[in-house]
């Protein structure tokens, strides 16, 4: 393994991002396509702009590009097909109608695994693309810059079956000593960039490294992005770091500190300790009380300033959603299907594994939260009402958190904290490509964009959870309970893939690994897991 700075080897450690690199997803060709050209026939658009939805349309895609959006008459009235787009030899056409389309959804925040989660790069691919996500940005290349690199150009050349990938590498990662001076700092960010990587992802770092890789890493054209670590928070949060050209906040870490305003340090217990997840966590909950109130003076202050430097926050709501209500979270009804036996053991209550710090949490953990993600959705939703950029990331494979199915839950959250489903569309899609710079050829479905393209034959904007592999369960007018939606087709780069397929795929590895492992689900009795 290679060296890397002392700060970012512990930090790195802690959050189980250094692990051997998983398997990479296999080359095999699984979706049809891309054609000279393929007509979607009669869909409903939800376009990712912010407008409504608008159909019966036909969307035409020539190789991988969408060439035309044309009108196929009005809602209930059948159109002259001579009048509509005519089907070029060689082509292919898709009856869409009753079915919806909507750009590829971008996770912001998309972990490839890792090896203490025991889970193949095919799996997660897969449960992704099953859910529409057709673009991730991996934070920090846990399996190594090298890795993720050629997974990005086998995605990019499609011989894989996976997301597009723009891979930021952990700040200080690979570098050969520690990082403690502006120059180095800038020779490590110029390093990065030479390496063919994206952008950066930080911790923490002393206030004149932060300072230095920030502005270097913009200068060069890349972007960035930042957990704030607590263990360096005091000195350098929000504020700094968006002061300093810092594209995205990832999580809500070091807003809550630049909103303070009678205090400069969290009220730590006396005997708190940061490598103690169950401290971590448990005062992380309190945080959000410790901030000035909503729409207070310096509560605007604050977001006008991050507002005025174009900054863009990335909360990830789902990935702590199991801090207000773990039975929840940890009984979803897609683990038992979805989640691999390895990622199910690395969730429960350990002291070795990242986000498993279920030790004693109870009812005032769980209340406490409650109120955190009261006050932080009240920042978010106003950021957003104030003309501010907030995406969607995951961050799953963490917390209960399988991933696609919380990349959903995302979405719902974004709609608990008072979005409204087509700003909840344009978070994850519009505003997670103009974050990463991709805005002229993703985001959106508009003519001259990459043909990527999610199909769900049911209303998302009526019920976000039918987006789910699982789909979102209705009754029918005779008294029969049905499955509605679950994402019917994936189209990536023109390429269309059968979501139910993948998902299939993803279940069928998980029952691999489980006749494997003889594995189950500990059940109210048990005395431990099988």
């Amino acid at each position: 393994m290679k060296k890397i700075s002392l700060f970012v080897f512990v930090l790195l450690i802690t959050t189980n991002i250094i692990a051997q690199p998983i398997p990479k997803a296999p080359e095999v060709k699984e979706g049809e396509g891309p054609y000279t050209q393929l007509i979607l026939r009669g869909v409903t658009i939800i376009n990712g702009t912010g407008a409504p939805a608008q159909g019966p349309m036909d969307i035409v895609i020539e190789q991988n590009r969408i060439v035309r959006i044309a009108s196929a008459g009005y809602p209930g009235v059948k159109t002259d097909p001579a009048k509509r787009v005519q089907l070029k030899a060689g082509g292919k056409e898709m009856n869409c109608e009753g079915m919806y389309a909507l750009p590829g959804f971008i996770d912001m925040h998309g972990h490839i695994g890792g090896s203490g989660q025991g889970t193949p790069a095919e799996y997660v691919f897969k449960l992704w693309m099953a859910h529409g996500i057709t673009t991730i940005r991996e934070p920090s290349c846990g399996n190594g810059l090298e890795w993720v690199l050629d997974q990005k150009k086998k995605s990019a050349d499609n011989k894989i079956t996976a997301p597009r990938i723009y891979a930021y590498t952990a700040f200080g990662q690979g570098s050969t000593s520690p990082i403690t001076n502006a120059e180095q700092a800038r020779a490590w960010v110029n390093e990065n960039a030479k390496k063919g990587a994206d952008g950066i992802k930080f911790f923490g770092a002393r206030p004149e490294v932060m300072d230095a890789a920030l502005r270097e890493n913009k200068r060069l054209g890349l972007r960035s992005c930042m957990h704030h670590a607590q263990m360096d928070v005091a000195r350098w949060n929000v504020l700094n770091s968006a002061e300093a050209g810092l594209t995205s906040m990832e999580h809500w870490y070091g807003l809550p500190e630049a909103l303070f305003t009678d205090k400069t340090i969290q009220q730590y217990p006396l005997d708190y300790n940061y490598s103690n997840e169950e401290h971590r966590f448990e005062e992380a909950g309190k945080l959000w009380l410790q901030a000035a109130a909503p729409y207070s003076d310096h509560w605007n202050k604050v977001m006008n300033r991050l507002l005025a430097l174009d900054f863009t926050l990335d909360p990830t709501f789902n990935i702590y959603d199991a801090t207000r209500d773990l039975q929840r979270a940890r009984r979803a009804e897609w683990h038992e299907y979805y989640t691999l036996p390895s990622l199910w053991k690395f969730f429960e209550p350990s002291r070795i594994s990242h986000g498993s710090f279920w030790f004693n949490w109870g009812t005032e953990q769980e209340v406490a939260w409650k109120k955190n993600y009261q006050l932080w959705m009240t920042f978010v939703n106003e950021y957003k009402n104030r003309g501010g950029r907030v995406t969607t990331g995951s961050d799953n494979g963490f917390i209960y958190q399988t991933y696609g199915f919380g990349y959903i839950r995302e979405l719902e959250l974004l709609r608990e904290a008072g979005f409204h489903p087509l700003e909840v569309i344009r978070s994850a899609t519009l505003f997670g490509a103009q974050a990463l710079g991709a805005e002229k050829d993703l985001g959106t479905l508009e003519e001259g964009k990459l043909a990527d393209i999610v199909l769900v034959d049911a209303n998302p904007l009526k019920n976000l959870q039918v987006l789910y592999g699982t789909g979102a369960i209705e009754l029918t007018a005779d008294n029969q309970i049905i499955r509605k939606g679950g994402v019917k087709y994936t189209i990536k780069d023109g390429i269309v893939y059968d979501a139910k397929k993948l998902l299939d795929d993803a279940k069928r590895i998980v029952d691999e690994s489980k006749k494997k492992t003889g594995f189950k689900i500990i059940q109210p009795g048990d005395a431990h897991q099988h």
